[in-house]
């Protein structure tokens, strides 16, 4: 039986892991992954590591650490401020919707504004980082899409915010499940009805779950989702509904649900991250391959500074803490 903490921690390393795995696919089309690389079945660099997006999700997970389900917008600015907008130097890989959060901040201007006054409000970047708020909110989907909010409007609004939901409340059901079918019914509900958000992840669920394969699969995935007229592939309603596609094609199996991610293209490491977080918490850490928590068990740091030498195991002990101290509350 899988244990609490080995879904906390494999909820965390899932989408480390998903993340360091689709990196190197990210911005390809599904032909040129084909060409260079047949099928990317592990990881194509020789020094594999997370982005912006597990370095995010580290932020927030030191935000629920903090705070708890009392998360405020106000302490998410204050903690942007503190880690984000003081930093010296760029910020290596950064998405564009962050970027702006981080540029409003430093004008003055504060949450839900920094993310309502921003041009990629409806980006995947709150959807990428959202997993420790589902992982917090254990077994509780509702409770998770409410404090995702939360977390989500210091960059994002509207369909950005919706996005965040649907992620933070697969994990949080997938925490707690014994089928993917039910994280999935979460994920959806999650998603105010009749949403730009609503409509493409369901069509995408649709789709995984028709096919026996994967490959098959994430060629219909592709062709059917993507948002090819947009020169940049971070929608966030295209880039989660990809990742749900994909979850369902697996089954919620961990190693089809990050491979698929990594092997779609478009933004492969956000995709594979999300997928690997829902997959990984529905089955423990034991589902991802040893040889790639080794691998990408510390954080680097290459984006937000103040996250390197992070040890996602150590991290998941602290959460899986909270998560314990949460429910001896109740």
């Amino acid at each position: 039986m899988t244990s609490s903490f080995e879904r906390v921690y494999g909820a965390l390393i899932g989408q480390a892991v998903g993340d360091a795995l689709g990196a190197p696919t990210e911005g390809l089309t599904r032909e040129q992954i084909v060409e260079r690389h047949g099928w990317v079945s592990g990881f194509v660099d020789d020094d594999p590591a997370g982005t912006d997006d597990t370095e995010y999700a580290v932020l927030t997970a030191r935000l629920v650490l903090a705070h708890g389900t009392s998360l405020t917008l106000d302490q998410v600015g204050a903690a942007w401020t503190a880690n984000l907008v003081n930093q010296v130097g760029g910020f290596h890989g950064g998405g564009f919707s962050e970027m702006t959060a981080i540029n409003n901040l430093r004008a003055g201007l504060a949450p839900p504004v920094t993310g309502s006054d921003n041009h990629e409000m409806w980006s995947d970047g709150a959807a990428m980082r959202i997993a420790p708020v589902g992982i917090l909110c254990a077994g509780d989907p509702a409770e998770a899409a409410r404090l995702a909010a939360v977390d989500a409007q210091v960059s994002h609004a509207k369909d950005g915010v919706y996005c965040a939901q649907v992620v933070a409340a697969g994990v949080a059901a997938a925490m707690t499940a014994d089928s993917w079918e039910h994280v999935v019914e979460a994920a959806l509900a999650a998603a105010p009805a009749g949403s730009w958000s609503a409509r493409t992840i369901g069509r995408a669920v649709d789709i995984g779950s028709s096919h026996r394969e994967l490959a098959p699969a994430l060629d219909e995935l592709y062709e059917r989702i993507s948002i090819f007229h947009y020169p940049f592939a971070d929608v966030g309603p295209e880039a989660t509904a990809l990742a749900m596609g994909v979850f369902a094609a697996a089954r919620g199996e961990y190693v089809p649900a990050v491979l698929g991610g990594a092997n779609i293209g478009r933004d492969a490491d956000t995709i594979a991250a999300m997928a690997g977080a829902m997959a990984g918490a529905l089955h423990g850490s034991e589902a991802v391959p040893e040889r790639w928590r080794r691998r990408i068990n510390v954080v680097r740091g290459h984006c937000i500074r103040s996250t390197a030498g992070t040890d996602l195991a150590e991290l998941a002990r602290d959460l899986h803490a909270a998560l314990l101290t949460k429910a001896g509350a109740a």
